[in-house]
C-alpha cells in the first residue's frame, strides 16, 4: 500500500532508465489502475474486473495523496541519467499526474458533474460486456461484483455534488432514462447466455438494485440538485492553459491559439465556397451542402459501402506508399450496440494494448431504427453522404485510428501505450482525412466525365464540412471557457451554438449537442490542434530532408512513437525544440 511519507526516489546503481521503469510500473499498479479499475479492464488487465472506482470524497483524498507521492518520486529522477526516449516518458508521466491533480483539486468535477457518477458506473459494466475476453459466466461474476458497489456510488454523489453548473445537471438528466434502459435491457441481454444458475439469480438482485439506484438518483437530481445548480462550467484562462499544457504539451498563448483556430476556419470556408461554386455556380455553399446530404447509400447497403471503402483505401494506401499497414486483418464491421446508438454514428473499438484474449477490433456503424419516420431516416443518413463515408472510413480505420492501433506492439514503452495525448490520437485521425484527398484518393481520374468530376468535388466538400466542425470546436473550446476576445469575457451557450451553425456549417441540433459537449470536454480543440501540429512537423521535416523526404517513412515513424504529445515526437524526429505551431 502507498504511504504519503514514502522516501524520495534515488537513482539505482543501474542508472535512471531502470529506476524510471521500476517506479513507473509501481505507479501504474498502485495508483493509476488502483484508482481507475474500469480503465484497467479497458486496457486488457483483467485482475481489475471485479473492482469499482471509489467515488467518495475520502477516495478522492487518497488518490490525491497517492498522486503527490509519485509526482515527487518520478520528478526526483534526474532526466540526464536516462536515455532521451525514457526522459520523454518521464515528462509525459509527470504531466499526466499533474493533469489528474488539476482535475481533482482545481476543476473538481467530482463536485460539479452529476453525470460522472451515473455514466461512470454504466461504463464500468459496459467494458465487461463489449468484448468476449473471458467466458460469459466469468464476466457475469465480475459484473455482479461491480454492481454490488454501484448503489453506494449514488450515496457518495449526493454528498459530493455541491453547486453544479445547470447545464451539467441538465445533461445528466437527459442521459438518465437511457442508462436505466441500458441496465433494464442491454445488460441482461449481454449475459443471457450465462448458465450459472446461482450467479444469474444474484445478478437479478444486483441489477435491480442498480436500476432502483439510477431511478432514485434521477428523481433526486430533478427535485433537489437542479434547482440549486448555479455553478460555472468555465475553467478560466489559467486552468484551461494548464490543462492544455499537461494533456497536450502545448503552451502557445491562448490569444495566438485563437488566431490559429480562426485562420484555419477561414481557410476551410474559402475552400468550401470555391469548390461549391464549381459544383453549382447558381447555389450558395449551404444549398450545395443540403444537396450533398441527400447523396448516400440506402440504409441496408450502408455496411457494404463501408466495406467497399475499406478495400479501396487499403489498395490506394499500399499502391501510393502512404503508410505501412501492419496487418491484412480488417476491423469487423457491425451495427452499433443499442446502448451506444443515441450518441454515435460510427466508432472504432480496438482492444486494449494488453488484451490477449479478445483481439478483434470492431468498427461500429449506427443504422436507422425500423420504427423511424422517413424524415428521421433521411436526417440520419445525411451523416453518411458520399463525402462523409470516406472521411469517416479514413478517420476511424484507414489510415486513422485502426492503423494506429495496428502499430501498438511497436510503441516504445508502456507509457506510450497507456497515456494518450488526444492531439496525437484524434489529431492523427483528423489529419489523415485531409491528407488522403491531398494524396489523390477519390480524385477524378484522367479524362473524367463531368459526373466523376462533380463526385470528386462533393467528396472534398464532405471532408471540408468535417474540418469546419472541428474548427468550430477549436474556437468554441477557448471562448466557452475563457471568453477570450468577447465583451466582458463572456461567450454564451447560444453564441456557441450559433457559431457551429453559421461558421461551422452544422445543423442547429448538431450545434447544440457539440456545445453541450464543449462545456465538459473543455479542450476538445485537440482534433484540429493535433492536425495542424502534424502538418507543421511534416513541412519542417520536408525542409530539413529535402529530396530525401519520404511520406510513408514519415507516417510510419510518427505512428511508431505511440500516443505521445506531438511535441515529444517532434523532438525525436527533428532533434530540436522548435515550436509545435
Amino acid at each position: 500500500m502507498l504511504t504519503p511519507a514514502a522516501p524520495a526516489q534515488r537513482v539505482s546503481a543501474d542508472g535512471g532508465n531502470q529506476t524510471f521503469h521500476f517506479v513507473s510500473e509501481q505507479y501504474f499498479s498502485d495508483v493509476l489502475f488502483h484508482f481507475a479499475p474500469t480503465m484497467g479492464t479497458q486496457m486488457g488487465l483483467h485482475q481489475y474486473d471485479d473492482l469499482l472506482e471509489d467515488y467518495s470524497a475520502g477516495g478522492v483524498e487518497k488518490q490525491v495523496a497517492a498522486l503527490k507521492v509519485y509526482e515527487k518520486k518520478i520528478g526526483q529522477i534526474e532526466p540526464s541519467s536516462m536515455d532521451a526516449p525514457i526522459a520523454a516518458d518521464q515528462a509525459i508521466l509527470l504531466n499526466s499526474i499533474r493533469s489528474q491533480l488539476l482535475s481533482l483539486e482545481t476543476i473538481r468535477n467530482w463536485e460539479k458533474n452529476p453525470d460522472n457518477y451515473s455514466s461512470g458506473v454504466t461504463n464500468s459494466i459496459f467494458v465487461l460486456m463489449e468484448r468476449p475476453f473471458a467466458p460469459v459466466n466469468n464476466r457475469l461474476h465480475s459484473a455482479i461484483e461491480r454492481e454490488k458497489q454501484i448503489p453506494q456510488v449514488f450515496v457518495e454523489a449526493k454528498k459530493n455534488l455541491k453547486n453544479p453548473p445547470r447545464i451539467f445537471t441538465e445533461i445528466a438528466l437527459e442521459q438518465i432514462d437511457g442508462l436505466v434502459s441500458f441496465f433494464q435491457n442491454d445488460v441482461p441481454a449481454a449475459f443471457a447466455a450465462a448458465d450459472d444458475a446461482d450467479a444469474k439469480a444474484e445478478f437479478q438482485k444486483t441489477n435491480a438494485a442498480v436500476i432502483a439506484g439510477l431511478k432514485d438518483y434521477g428523481a433526486w437530481m430533478k427535485s433537489d440538485l437542479l434547482p440549486r445548480s448555479n455553478g460555472d462550467y468555465r475553467l478560466g484562462a489559467d486552468t484551461f492553459a494548464k490543462k492544455l499544457s499537461y494533456d497536450e504539451m502545448v503552451d502557445v498563448p491562448l490569444p495566438h491559439l485563437l488566431e490559429i483556430a480562426m485562420a484555419d476556419l477561414h481557410r476551410n470556408q474559402q475552400d468550401f465556397a470555391r469548390i461549391a461554386k464549381e459544383v453549382d455556380p447558381s447555389k450558395t455553399p449551404q444549398q450545395v451542402l443540403a444537396e450533398l446530404a441527400t447523396i448516400h447509400p440506402a440504409p441496408d447497403k450502408l455496411l457494404d459501402s463501408f466495406h467497399g471503402t475499406f478495400d479501396s483505401l487499403i489498395t490506394y494506401i499500399r499502391a501510393h506508399h502512404i503508410i505501412t499497414i501492419p496487418s491484412d486483418v480488417q476491423p469487423t464491421l457491425e451495427e452499433t450496440p443499442p446502448f451506444m446508438r443515441a450518441t454515435t454514428f460510427a466508432s472504432m473499438d480496438p482492444p486494449g494494448p494488453f488484451e490477449t484474449r479478445s483481439t478483434k477490433a470492431y468498427f461500429n456503424v449506427t443504422l436507422p431504427e425500423k420504427d423511424w419516420t422517413p424524415e428521421h431516416v433521411a436526417e440520419h443518413m445525411a451523416s453518411f453522404n458520399i463525402g462523409t463515408i470516406i472521411s469517416t472510413s479514413v478517420h476511424e480505420a484507414y489510415p486513422g485510428h485502426y492503423v494506429q492501433f495496428l502499430f501498438q506492439n511497436q510503441f516504445p514503452s508502456k507509457v506510450r501505450k497507456v497515456i494518450m495525448a488526444n492531439s496525437n490520437v484524434e489529431g492523427w485521425a483528423h489529419y489523415t482525412e485531409e491528407m488522403m484527398l491531398d494524396e489523390g484518393y477519390a480524385a477524378a481520374p484522367p479524362n473524367a466525365t463531368p459526373e466523376q468530376v462533380r463526385e470528386a468535388k462533393l467528396i472534398k466538400l464532405g471532408q471540408l464540412q468535417d474540418a469546419l466542425l472541428r474548427d468550430a470546436r477549436f474556437v468554441n473550446s477557448i471562448k466557452l471557457h475563457t471568453g477570450l476576445g468577447e465583451p466582458g469575457g463572456q461567450w454564451t451557450i447560444d453564441q456557441a451554438v450559433d457559431f457551429f451553425v453559421k461558421e461551422g456549417y452544422q445543423s442547429h441540433s448538431v450545434g447544440l449537442v457539440e456545445t453541450k459537449r464543449g462545456t465538459a470536454d473543455a479542450t476538445y480543440l485537440y482534433y484540429t490542434l493535433g492536425k495542424l501540429e502534424i502538418m507543421k512537423l511534416r513541412e519542417d521535416l520536408k525542409k530539413k530532408q529535402g529530396a530525401a523526404f519520404n511520406l510513408e517513412q514519415f507516417h510510419d515513424n510518427f505512428v511508431r512513437q505511440g500516443f505521445a504529445p506531438v511535441k515529444v515526437i517532434r523532438k525525436a524526429m527533428l532533434h530540436d525544440d522548435s515550436p509545435v505551431l
